[in-house]
């Protein structure tokens, strides 16, 4: 079994980052810098960067935010936010970005994925998809989880695969902030279907969670935001706790 990774995510609005539940109620959680270097100092395997209202206000993520973190971060690191073009995408590799997250603009151009993945690689192409449950399935939402799309979340991320997505960063709008388990039943089927990795985002309260997130959940990766944060727990506990339970990391 190949080694599990942990991601912290760092959602952004106007500067600083911020967390809320099931998409709202938004309250500061710091200086995106400042956490990023926490991260790094925790053995983070990863972290991700969403400007969650690039959408919304019909704007690109900022190429300087990009800038500062390569400067400052030696892990790996995936930003996204309102990337709607093949040349926004390479002035954010440029800036030194390693991965690229799309979410809303791949809804509304799939052909996004699919050029992306063949200018810059499909390990550079990461698909978010915020799932909430309407019935029997799975719905996905666009723009910061504020607009219904219609679409089947397990057909959306087959087709993202398809189209050369390197992974899924999958966000479960029901329990995104709860601290109550990630959505485990999401998660196992969208990996079981999938050969490309699945991050697990929205749930993670305990460190059971994050176990039961790669044991039941069958996911590559788990992310993470209020735990870290507010000082629940460090990345390195995470870790050892998963290490603990069989569960292949590097500390």
């Amino acid at each position: 079994m190949l080694a599990k990774r942990i991601i912290p995510c760092l959602d952004i609005k106007a500067g600083r980052v911020v967390k809320g539940t099931s998409f709202l109620g938004l309250r500061d959680a710091g200086n995106p810098i400042q956490l990023a270097q926490s991260y790094n100092e925790q053995s983070a395997d990863e972290l991700v960067f969403l400007d969650i209202a690039a959408s919304l206000e019909n704007r690109g993520t900022t190429i300087e935010l990009a800038t500062k973190l390569a400067r400052e971060l030696f892990i790996p690191f995936t930003i996204g936010g309102g990337i709607s073009s093949l040349n926004h995408i390479a002035d954010l590799v440029t800036a030194g970005a390693d991965k690229i997250s799309v979410n809303s603009s791949a809804l509304k151009n799939p052909d996004l994925i699919t050029e992306g993945a063949k200018r810059f690689g499909s390990q550079c192409m990461v698909v978010a998809i915020d799932a909430k449950r309407t019935g029997d399935h799975w719905e996905v939402f666009s723009h910061g989880g504020t607009r219904s799309t219609g679409q089947n979340a397990l057909e959306w991320a087959r087709e993202a695969a398809d189209r050369g997505a390197g992974e899924i960063l999958l966000t479960s709008m029901d329990a995104d902030g709860h601290k109550n388990g990630f959505d485990n039943l999401l998660n196992s089927k969208i990996s079981n279907m999938l050969s490309i990795p699945v991050i697990a985002s929205g749930g993670g309260g305990t460190l059971e969670h994050f176990r039961d997130a790669i044991k039941v959940g069958k996911v590559d990766a788990v992310l993470a935001a209020s735990v870290f944060h507010y000082g629940t727990y460090t990345v390195s506990e995470v870790k050892q706790f998963l290490q603990t339970s069989g569960i292949p990391v590097r500390l």
